[in-house]
């Protein structure tokens, strides 16, 4: 099964089943990024759209253009009705179809685990960022607890969370700078900026 297939088979239960639910654990997540009200931000894994309010209050008028690998996690998306600033897109991390250097922002909420290739998919978030812009790596599980359910589960068994270091090398060689990269009980959040002159 391919993860396409993993998560549209999925996506009618993921609300009720696997999706955060604590609403002040997302609200305190998304106070983090600190984006700024007009930025055009893309959301990479979307999902069902759990994050989606969230991103919305920072972004206000802006841009949120939300990305998935899943046809029907996007259609659940798609169902909940949000503004006209918000775009859907059905697309591959790792082969982006966008114009370079685009986004404020770009957020991988719950996601970068099942970036089958990450530095490839890095490489890309990087090419649509502006200069100056940041990319958000981020969940409300620690590492060690995201990779142990992953773990028990066939088709995701290998989608795992870098530690640290691994995730600090991983962004480093991508050609970010200004990396930092938590990991503890309250959740993993790794940041970055595309420095300018950055491809």
């Amino acid at each position: 099964m391919t993860l396409r297939e993993y998560f549209n088979q999925k996506a009618p239960i993921w609300d009720e089943m696997v999706a955060e639910k604590d609403g002040a654990k997302l609200s305190a997540l998304a106070g983090r990024l600190g984006i700024r009200s007009g930025a055009a931000v893309l959301d990479v894994g979307t999902g069902t759209g759990v994050f989606v309010p969230y991103l919305l209050r920072m972004v206000n008028g802006g841009k949120l253009v939300c990305l998935d690998i899943a046809e029907d996690m996007l259609r659940r998306a798609r169902a909940k009705a949000f503004p006209r600033n918000v775009e859907y897109l059905h697309a591959d991390v790792a082969t982006l179809p966008l114009a370079d250097g685009v986004f404020d922002a770009v957020v991988c909420y719950s996601s970068f685990p099942h970036f089958q290739d990450k530095p490839r998919a890095l490489a890309e978030m990087k090419r649509v960022l502006k200069n100056g812009g940041r990319l958000f790596i981020c969940h409300t599980s620690s590492r060690e607890e995201i990779n142990n359910i992953h773990r028990q589960i066939p088709e995701v068994e290998n989608d795992v969370l870098p530690d640290g270091a691994e995730m600090y090398t991983l962004l480093r060689v991508a050609g970010f700078g200004n990396i930092e990269v938590e990991d503890g009980p309250t959740g993993y959040f790794a940041t970055a900026v595309k420095a300018p002159g950055c491809g």
